[in-house]
C-alpha cells in the first residue's frame, strides 16, 4: 500500500510514483506546453479525498467517501487562456490534455527546454500530526449521536437537529513553465449545527458551526462541539420570541467574527483583480485614492496558521502572502492570480485559486477581514440611541460592478438607548460595499475571525475561505424588515 504523505515535502514524490512520472517527462510535457508564443504554461495534479456525514431526525442518514483524481493544463498566451483536465493521469493524456490547451489557446509552436526545480513552501501552516481521516467513521457517527442528544437536552423545544461533518485531505502538485515543482498536503475539517425549535406552532431555526486545516480531534477540544451545539440551539429558542424587524435608515452596529461575511461579499469581490483588469469593479482604476473611513484597514492574509482559508502555496504554486488592500481608507492594492498580475504590471499576491483539477485558477479571497480599532465594543453600542445590531449572517446577494448588496440576518437585535434589548427577526441589510466603507464612523477593538465555516463562490467554483470583523458602526444604513411603522 503507497504511504500517504504528511506534509509539503512528500507530496511531490507521492504523485511521481503514483501516476509513473520523473522529472524528465514532466519538463518535456511543460516544455511543449510553453510554445513559441506562449507566455506561460503549468500542470496542476490533485488527489482528493473526502468524507461526508450527516443527521437528521436523530438519524445518521449519509455516510461516504469520496475519492478523486486528475490533472489540468494551462496555456496563457496574452490574455488568453487555454485550459484541459483529464481524470486519468497517463502521460499520453498529459500530451494529449497539452495539445488541447494550445489549441484553445490558438498557440502551438517549438518546444521550450525547461529545467524543472523542487521548491519547498515558505510556511507549513497547517503541520497536522495525524490526518483528519485517519479518525475511524464510528467515532464520527457517535459524535453525531451526541450532539442531537445534546441539543434536545439544552431545551424541550428543539424538535430536530441537523448535524454534517466534513473531512478532507488533499494533495496537489504544481509544475510550471517557470520550473518550479511545488506540492502541499492540504486537510480540511467542518463542523455545522443547526437546530430547529418549535413553541406554539412558530418555528425558528439557529445554525453554528467551525473548523479549519486541523485534525479531527479539534472539534473535540474543551468540548467545541457542544458550544456549537448550545449556540445553534440558543439561537433558535431565542427567535422564537423575536420581535418583527424594524425598516428604514438607521445606525447599525456589526458584531465581531462572522458578520464579516458582509465585508468579504459586498467588498472583498470587488478587489478582486479580474473585476479590475476589465474594469467591471466599483473599485476599477481607484487605487491611491480613498475608498473608506480613515478608520477602516482591510488586508487579506493566506498565511494564518491552520485557518480555513490559508493555504502554504495557491493554486499556482505562488507563495500565499498578506495583503492590505485599504490602508486608513486608501485603496493600496488588488487580489492578484498570476495572469491577472501580467497583465496589470502588478506583482502576483497569492491569491490564485481554483476548486478542483477540472477548473481554471482566478482570484481569489483567502482570509478578508478588518484590522482592529480603538474603541472598546460597549461604547459603540452605548453610543447608539435607536438601532439595530446585527450578530450573524445568513445569506445575501451582491453586484460586483455596483457593489450592491442585499443581506439576511439571522441574529440581530434592537439597540435601545445605547442597551441591546429585543431580538428581532426578518432583517435584511441593504446598501452598497463602498458607500457602506465610508459610513463606518466607529471601529471596536476586539476583532475575531470566524470559527471556519466559510465558502465562497464564484464562476461557478467554491473554495474555503475565512472572514473576520471588529465591532462596527455603520452610519445610516438602509435595513429592510417587517415591523410596521
Amino acid at each position: 500500500m503507497m504511504t500517504m504523505p504528511t506534509g509539503p515535502a512528500d507530496a511531490v514524490q507521492f504523485f511521481l510514483d503514483r501516476f509513473g512520472l520523473n522529472a524528465p517527462t514532466l519538463e518535456g510535457v511543460v516544455g511543449s506546453a510553453i510554445a513559441r508564443r506562449a507566455d506561460y504554461a503549468d500542470l496542476y495534479f490533485e488527489f482528493r479525498t473526502v468524507q461526508s456525514l450527516s443527521l437528521e431526525d436523530g438519524i445518521v442518514k449519509t455516510a461516504g467517501q469520496d475519492v478523486s483524481q486528475g490533472v489540468g493544463v494551462r496555456v496563457v498566451a496574452g490574455d488568453k487562456t487555454g485550459y484541459a483536465h483529464s481524470d486519468d493521469v497517463t502521460v499520453d493524456s498529459l500530451r494529449l490534455a497539452t495539445r488541447t490547451a494550445q489549441a484553445i489557446a490558438q498557440e502551438a509552436g517549438e518546444t521550450r527546454a525547461v529545467a524543472m526545480h523542487q521548491e519547498r513552501p515558505r510556511h507549513d501552516l497547517y503541520a497536522l500530526r495525524h490526518s483528519p481521516l485517519e479518525t475511524p467513521v464510528t467515532d464520527k457517527v457517535d459524535l453525531l449521536n451526541r450532539i442531537d442528544i445534546a441539543a434536545r437536552r439544552h431545551d424541550p423545544r428543539i424538535k430536530n437537529v441537523l448535524a454534517s461533518i466534513g473531512v478532507e485531505q488533499k494533495l496537489v502538485l504544481i509544475v510550471s513553465s517557470a520550473g518550479i515543482v511545488v506540492g502541499d498536503v492540504q486537510p480540511l475539517v467542518r463542523l455545522n449545527v443547526t437546530c430547529i425549535a418549535e413553541e406554539g406552532g412558530v418555528r425558528q431555526q439557529g445554525s453554528y458551526g467551525g473548523g479549519g486545516r486541523v485534525e479531527y480531534a479539534y472539534v473535540l477540544e474543551d468540548d467545541r462541539y457542544l458550544r456549537y451545539t448550545r449556540t445553534a440551539a440558543e439561537q433558535a429558542v431565542r427567535n422564537l420570541h423575536a420581535v418583527d424587524a424594524p425598516a428604514g435608515t438607521m445606525t447599525v452596529v456589526l458584531g465581531p467574527g462572522w458578520p464579516g461575511v458582509l465585508l468579504h461579499e459586498a467588498i472583498g469581490h470587488g478587489l478582486e483583480g479580474d473585476f479590475n483588469r476589465k474594469k467591471t469593479s466599483a473599485f476599477a482604476e481607484l487605487l491611491g485614492q480613498p475608498v473608506a473611513s480613515p478608520l477602516c484597514t482591510v488586508v487579506d492574509d493566506g498565511t494564518m496558521a491552520n485557518r480555513r482559508g490559508s493555504l502554504n502555496v495557491d493554486d499556482e504554486g505562488t507563495p500565499t502572502g498578506r495583503t492590505v488592500l485599504i490602508q486608513k481608507g486608501i485603496l493600496t492594492g488588488y487580489l492578484q492570480d498570476r495572469l491577472n498580475a501580467r497583465l496589470m504590471g502588478m506583482p502576483p499576491t497569492g491569491n490564485g485559486r481554483r476548486e478542483s483539477f477540472a477548473h481554471i485558477p482566478m482570484p481569489r479571497m483567502t482570509n478578508t477581514f478588518m484590522l482592529a480599532g480603538e474603541t472598546p465594543p460597549e461604547d459603540i453600542i452605548r453610543s447608539v440611541h435607536r438601532g439595530l445590531y446585527a450578530a450573524y449572517f445568513g445569506g445575501g446577494q451582491v453586484d460586483i460592478t455596483s457593489g450592491k448588496f442585499v443581506f439576511s440576518a439571522t441574529e440581530a437585535y434592537l439597540i435601545e438607548d445605547g442597551q441591546l434589548t429585543r431580538p428581532v427577526k426578518g432583517a435584511t441589510l441593504i446598501g452598497s460595499g463602498p458607500d457602506v466603507l465610508k459610513r463606518i464612523s466607529m471601529v471596536g477593538t476586539d476583532l475575531q475571525l470566524d470559527e471556519g465555516i466559510g465558502t465562497c463562490g464564484k464562476d461557478g467554483q467554491s473554495v474555503p475561505v475565512g472572514v473576520g470583523l471588529p465591532t462596527v458602526r455603520i452610519d445610516d444604513l438602509t435595513v429592510g424588515g417587517t415591523a410596521a411603522r
